[in-house]
């Protein structure tokens, strides 16, 4: 039988010195922030807020976070979100710039990264106020629900990945209904725009903060955009966006040129020596394994070797395939696009992460909320990411290495458990959880009380 294994304090990794200074970064981030705030007292409660986020409290909302961060009453949490005057934009904007300042892009022209990824999210809700909120699809759940939808953009590079942007989307209903839209604070000049027309303002912004960009990647709600493309296309960004499989192209064979949808291509097209079985990325399981395949594109009467369609097939369900349209420079190879298409599943973690710390648990009806909200989130989430990335650089202690356990690099969710567990655990204070108690009760039952008279009013 193999000893038990004695760490050492040498082979702890983080050390509880290096957890001890996590705090003192995450108010280094936040002194960043200052600019975007007219007023002190927002200011120190967005660092509550942040610190509840990365806390291990049931749920993210104002009551929790308020009663985490000691304080006797929910109002000034609440307003952070709704009438403290602060630019939630500009605390995007430092998001941004940090991101791109840790992940450390690459200079070489050539290189893969780094990568844009668009993607949406849906948020499931009971109610018909929330801002946007309506009968549609829910990419969370698979199916049409009540939900709201956002719209976000991801930074990949070789060093990590994390969110730096979002918007929400306003169906046309909304848009067209004053009524609704003065209720949820709407801003006048917000008109509706389709999710690849906000997608695009994303990627105009990080563009315009001089964020280096190597490809674009998205699913077909982006793909299927004519203007998006086009405009990729015009900025010179090689873009790798999946289709539907009846978008319609015309395609270079042997025979010629022929136009067709993108699902019959292989039926109409494509032999056995037509495929290639290439990694898209590494998954938990090891290599995300596929069939590829690749034709060119007519573009403009013409085949200039910059335009593909590539398709995707998989191992185990040949029926299951993705199609994608593809803009690269000359030379481009297959395997370099489909390490770019790979790229997309890295915003699926930064979501799901997001997730986790509270992104779909806001209890915000107003426009406004919602993005300070996800601002607040997705920076929680970046700073979990920077302190993964310091871990990963930080040199070895003490030089000579000593035997150990084996252990996987430091994750974004073992940080956030042991700042939860050793830096802002949850209150113990009797005094305040017994007010908390109160509170909660005392809503509770002024609540009720108020619905049942609007409903002896309304009969």
């Amino acid at each position: 039988m193999k000893p038990l294994h004695h760490t050492t304090d040498q082979e702890l990794r983080p050390s509880l010195q290096q957890i001890g200074k996590w705090p003192l970064a995450l108010s280094q981030l936040h002194q960043r922030l200052a600019p975007s705030f007219a007023r002190p007292e927002p200011y120190h409660h967005a660092l509550l807020y942040l610190q509840a986020i990365l806390s291990e409290i049931p749920r993210k909302n104002g009551w929790q976070i308020a009663e985490h961060a000691r304080q006797a009453r929910p109002y000034g949490i609440q307003r952070l979100l709704s009438r403290a005057v602060w630019d939630q934009d500009g605390v995007r904007d430092v998001l941004r710039t940090q991101v791109c300042q840790f992940l450390h892009p690459p200079p070489e022209p050539a290189a893969l990264f780094p990568v844009l990824v668009i993607d949406e999210s849906g948020f499931p809700k009971r109610g018909k106020h929330s801002a946007g909120v309506g009968h549609q699809y829910c990419g969370c759940t698979g199916r049409v629900e009540n939900c709201q939808v956002g719209v976000f953009l991801s930074y990949v590079t070789a060093t990590g990945h994390a969110l730096i942007d979002r918007a929400l989307y306003l169906p046309e209903d909304w848009c067209d209904d004053p009524g609704r839209r003065q209720a949820a604070h709407i801003p006048e000049h917000r008109t509706f725009q389709t999710k690849p027309e906000l997608a695009l303002q994303m990627v105009q912004r990080a563009q315009s903060a001089g964020l280096p960009i190597r490809w674009v990647v998205a699913d077909t709600v982006y793909g299927h955009s004519t203007d998006l493309r086009l405009w990729l296309e015009a900025q010179e960004f090689p873009f790798a966006l999946a289709v539907p499989a009846h978008e319609v192209v015309c395609v270079q064979t042997s025979q010629g040129y022929r136009l067709c949808d993108v699902a019959s291509i292989e039926q109409q097209v494509l032999g056995k020596k037509d495929w290639q079985r290439l990694s898209m990325s590494q998954g938990t399981k090891g290599e995300r394994l596929f069939d590829w395949a690749i034709l060119p594109v007519v573009q403009g009467g013409t085949v200039d070797s910059c335009h593909w369609i590539v398709l995707r097939r998989c191992l185990d369900a040949p029926f299951e395939k993705a199609y994608y349209l593809v803009f690269a420079p000359l030379g481009t190879s297959l395997h370099t696009m489909v390490l770019a298409i790979g790229a997309r599943w890295s915003i699926e973690v930064d979501l799901e992460n997001a997730k986790d710390l509270g992104l779909d648990q806001y209890e915000v009806r107003h426009y406004l909320g919602w993005y300070r909200h996800m601002t607040l989130v997705m920076l929680a989430s970046a700073f979990l990411l920077f302190i993964c990335v310091q871990d990963r650089h930080h040199p070895c202690q003490p030089e000579e290495p000593v035997p150990s356990l084996s252990l996987i690099p430091l994750t974004t969710s073992e940080v956030r458990h042991l700042l939860a567990r050793l830096i802002w655990p949850a209150p113990s204070s009797a005094p305040l959880i017994c007010q908390w108690s109160w509170w909660r009760r005392a809503h509770q039952y002024w609540a009720g009380y108020y619905h049942r008279r609007r409903r002896e009013k309304a009969g």
